[in-house]
């Protein structure tokens, strides 16, 4: 994951031409995010993300064949995503989709028709290993996992993973169930950032997580 002077590396994966060109144009503006790949359909999506390990990879939902969900699967099934994190791309703001992509480790989930700056904004987010969701997902994530804690109690396993964690590890599960990123964790704590990503990284091993979204579901489903 890039840190300190590294750049931001990056892959696109989306089936229409005028989208990736488009990205990647955005994304070239800037001096600390580098595109190292386009892919058109999900079985190059898959070669390229196990070849080149992009610190970031821009996976589009749907695209014919195999689709983005299904690459997004077989890269958690062999282990990748501790190294590349994956934000979801569509024009659809379908809950089905949301639940699917966050349950099986994507980082985020960002609609077509964010702003450049948001776009920007989540990859640069996702890099660093906060949660990157578009301001009309997030709301739907949100007030989704709110119906279901007023329907449903929590699964005794789900309180078993959260009674592992240290009081301070619980903490910072809640404030990321909150949507905080890392830095306003370390400013609500009154702790440093560092200790912030240590506490992050060891409550997502001990929980079983593999992203912070699947972090901020089990918060709320036992919050």
């Amino acid at each position: 994951m890039p840190s300190g002077d590294r750049r931001i590396t990056v892959a696109i994966a989306d089936d229409e031409r005028v989208v990736r060109d488009g990205l990647r144009a955005i994304i070239e503006t800037q001096p600390d995010i580098e595109v190292v790949g386009t892919a058109g359909d999900g079985d190059a999506a898959l070669r390229l993300a196990a070849s080149v390990a992009p610190g970031v990879l821009l996976l589009d939902v749907r695209m014919p064949g195999r689709d983005g969900l299904w690459v997004l699967d077989r890269l958690a099934r062999r282990g990748l995503l501790a190294r590349t994190r994956v934000l979801m791309l569509t024009t659809f703001d379908l809950d089905e989709y949301i639940d699917e992509a966050l349950a099986a480790g994507a980082a985020g989930f960002l609609l077509k028709s964010s702003s450049y700056e948001e776009l920007l904004a989540a990859v640069r987010a996702a890099a660093s290993g906060d949660a990157a969701l578009s301001p009309g997902v997030a709301r739907r994530v949100i007030d989704g996992y709110l119906a279901h804690r007023r329907a449903t109690r929590p699964a005794p396993a789900d309180l078993a993973r959260v009674e592992a964690l240290t009081p301070r590890e619980r903490d910072v599960l809640a404030l990321i169930g909150d949507g905080l990123s890392n830095a306003e964790i370390a400013e609500r704590l009154v702790l440093s950032e560092h200790t912030v990503k240590s506490h992050v990284s060891r409550l997502l091993t001990k929980t079983g997580c593999r992203s912070r979204g699947q972090a901020a579901a089990l918060a709320h489903r036992t919050g």
